[in-house]
């Protein structure tokens, strides 16, 4: 099993556009969405402050998946 992230998830669940979380996050939209789409994730140093964003926890941030 492998932890997959669900930024997508938790980022309609907030109400939050991808133009909005990446000025919040101080990224292009592009990223956001290579970030939804797993070709690229986070930097660890970004994990505290896109929680934040997305009003959860870090480990909140992924899901088991198979």
């Amino acid at each position: 099993m492998q932890n997959v992230m669900k930024i997508r998830k938790l980022r309609f669940r907030a109400c939050i556009t991808i133009p909005e979380l990446a000025v919040s996050m101080g990224v292009a939209p592009r990223v956001v969405k290579d970030w939804e789409c797993e070709r690229y994730l986070p930097h660890a140093r970004q994990l505290p402050l896109l929680a934040q964003v997305l009003g959860c926890e870090i480990n909140d941030l992924y899901e088991e998946g198979a």
